[in-house]
């Protein structure tokens, strides 16, 4: 029976176990203004009251790793440690390619990547989707290259590929510096799935594949840094079906000013999600054989998680579930569209609001509440309203949770470990 316990408030404490609570699923929304204490409020205390399950946690407060690391080795779990931030105090790496498994998983991934761009958001660019099209052709036929040329790749030698692409006229067409590997590709092959990609990108005019190309270079130099790129050549590659198999918490740390970073971590998102619910669906059971919960601070910040309003729908029936951390729900509208934001929020079964100026935002929990938007507007700070599937609205204080025992101890073990300046990785 799980022990883990979800705490979102003063005197406001629930089991993981649905069948326990009655509720469709564990996902939470958390809406706050910033500084409001979410961190504090919320994403501590859970990970606090996590024994069982496996989690994954994205930070942008670097501290919170080395002080709960030791909580979770006493508990039994293996901790992993991934820094987007500063990739050589990282212990794993996220290398893309490693859970390419299939055609399909080539295309998934080169649309993550393309897509991953900020400025490419459904509702609100006038971008031509043809152009997102030309530049994931490209990328799919130098990933699904490299998968049939080379032994031990990594996404390194796809990014390698790219760096070495040069683009020619010659005469209607265009010429590249790979036209006779894919050529020789073609005479083993004429079909394969390498060879139509790049004929798709090949057959483009000369200015429109400049365009591309240029295009697709610029999102990923925003996305792959230098050190990104040692990075996932250099260290222990992380292993989706491991978490869900063992207990695991696996931190995420990521920055609040730079918007890059973002769009690598949703890359991530996209395909752990996908990697976790296939694994499940090969299962006979259809689940996870440890529940997996993924935190997300920040989630509506840089880019979109591609495909993530379908998956959030189903991944209750897999042992998934997710906490989403906004500042406003205008926030998560201005990245998904507002039909994607509202079906996101919809499959939340808990909803915490902890204040905040945002109007839309406001104007919903009113509604929800039945009380005029100035009573939302102007709540008193620490008040907290939680919604949750089945129940009336509850008004509460944040969870306090300087109170917290377990808090105590482990803030003070912290506290000692800077003091005596072991603490290698406070940066």
């Amino acid at each position: 029976m799980s022990r883990d316990k979800i705490i979102l408030g003063e005197n406001l404490s629930f089991s993981t176990d649905t069948d326990k609570t009655g509720i469709n699923n564990n996902n939470v929304v958390v809406c706050a203004g910033s500084g409001s204490g979410k961190t504090m409020s919320i994403i501590e205390p859970r990970l606090i009251n996590t024994f069982d399950s496996s989690l994954i946690v994205t930070l942008t407060k670097r501290r919170l790793v080395p002080k709960y690391k030791s909580l979770f080795e006493e508990r039994g779990y293996e901790v992993q440690d991934l820094n987007f931030v500063n990739p050589k105090l990282s212990t794993v790496t996220y290398d893309p390619l490693k859970y390419v498994k299939s055609y399909s998983d080539i295309n998934f991934l080169a649309q993550s990547i393309v897509l991953s761009d900020p400025r490419k958001r459904k509702e609100s660019s006038s971008i031509d989707p043809y152009w997102d099209n030309a530049a994931i052709s490209l990328l799919s036929a130098e990933i699904a290259y490299v998968m049939m040329s080379k032994e031990d790749r990594t996404f390194a030698d796809v990014l390698k590929m790219h760096d070495n692409l040069n683009l020619r006229e010659y005469g209607s067409s265009i010429s590249t510096s790979y036209d006779s590997q894919f050529e020789r590709m073609a005479e083993e092959d004429p079909g394969c799935f390498a060879v139509n990609c790049w004929n798709s990108f090949k057959s483009l005019p000369i200015k429109t594949a400049s365009c591309v190309f240029g295009t697709l270079n610029t999102t990923i130099d925003n996305i792959f840094s230098p050190e990104m790129r040692k990075m996932i050549s250099d260290k222990k590659k992380i292993n989706f079906k491991s978490i869900a198999k063992k207990k695991t918490v696996l931190f995420i740390t990521t920055s609040a000013v730079n918007p890059s970073l973002n769009c690598f971590v949703n890359m991530f998102y996209a395909q752990m999600f996908k990697q976790l619910f296939e694994f499940a669906e090969s299962l006979p059971s259809g689940q996870l054989p440890i529940p997996v919960s993924v935190l997300c601070d920040d989630f509506a910040t840089g880019s979109k998680v591609l495909n993530f309003p379908e998956y959030i729908s189903i991944l209750r029936e897999k042992k998934i579930s997710v906490t989403i951390l906004l500042q406003s729900e205008s926030q998560l509208e201005s990245i998904y569209g507002t039909n994607d934001a509202t079906t996101i929020i919809n499959n939340c079964d808990t909803y915490v609001f902890m204040g905040g100026m945002d109007l839309v935002t406001a104007s919903h929990i009113s509604q929800r509440l039945n009380v005029p938007i100035e009573d939302v507007l102007y709540m008193p700070i620490g008040k907290e309203y939680v919604f949750r599937r089945g129940q009336k609205p509850v008004s509460t204080n944040r969870y306090n949770i300087l109170k917290d025992k377990v808090y105590q101890r482990v803030t003070e073990k912290y506290n000692m470990l800077v003091s005596s300046g072991n603490e290698s990785d406070r940066k």
